[in-house]
């Protein structure tokens, strides 16, 4: 027990480090060099791990989904949760290392040896059957296509997040987040609807 604690200890130090060198400088810029350095393991350590860069940013990016599929959010599936998990991840990406570091590289994949659309179908996928279950409650309009709200959904927030980081630091994204929902609700939701939904989020014990 006390071995696979140190391998799982040592594996979660690679992986701070390895978000640490891409939230940095990105997938092309970090070097399993620096990596190694930032992490304090050896080269064996290392590969007893990850077979490679790209299996180091494969398991980064694959974090956000654990923790997402989790979250007590999508318990409720809808409309409100949609808006509430992009608030969750503006927070995330203004606070957390491996938030930030796995966004990154979903934007970066094209860097890729083997680029993979992935990620993006991942996040599209969860807003979609949030919307579909939005829909079968009557609160989106009828017209609206689910599965293209969603690809706009998640292309909007990555523009936002983009800009908001290129611009304050991500210092006023969570803002961005609700001028755009704020914006979108009235086209997507039938008028009597309205009043259901926060474009602020229902995140209250989350920092602004």
């Amino acid at each position: 027990m006390a071995r696979q604690e140190r391998a799982e200890q040592t594996r979660r130090t690679i992986l701070a480090a390895a978000a640490s060198r891409f939230d940095a400088v990105g997938f092309l810029g970090a070097s399993l060099s620096d990596i190694l350095t930032e992490a304090g393991v050896t080269k064996g350590a290392l590969y007893f791990h990850f077979k490679s860069k790209e299996d180091l940013a494969d398991a980064l990016m694959q974090e956000q989904f654990a923790v997402l599929d989790s979250s007590p959010m999508l318990e409720n599936p809808g409309l409100q949760t949609v808006i509430d998990w992009c608030h969750s991840l503006a927070v995330g990406l203004q606070n957390d290392v491996h938030v930030r570091a796995s966004i990154r590289l979903v934007i970066e994949q094209g860097s890729f040896v083997t680029p993979a659309a992935s990620a993006y179908k991942q996040w599209i996928d969860l807003v979609h059957a949030c919307l579909l279950a939005a829909r079968a409650a009557g609160d989106l309009r009828k017209d609206v296509n689910a599965h293209e709200l969603a690809q706009y959904t998640v292309s909007s927030f990555t523009g936002i997040q983009l800009s908001s980081q290129v611009l304050t630091g991500r210092t006023d994204l969570r803002e961005r987040v609700t001028f755009m929902w704020a914006t979108m609700l009235p086209s997507i939701v039938p008028p009597r609807r309205l009043h259901k939904f926060a474009a602020a989020g229902n995140l209250e014990e989350l920092p602004a």
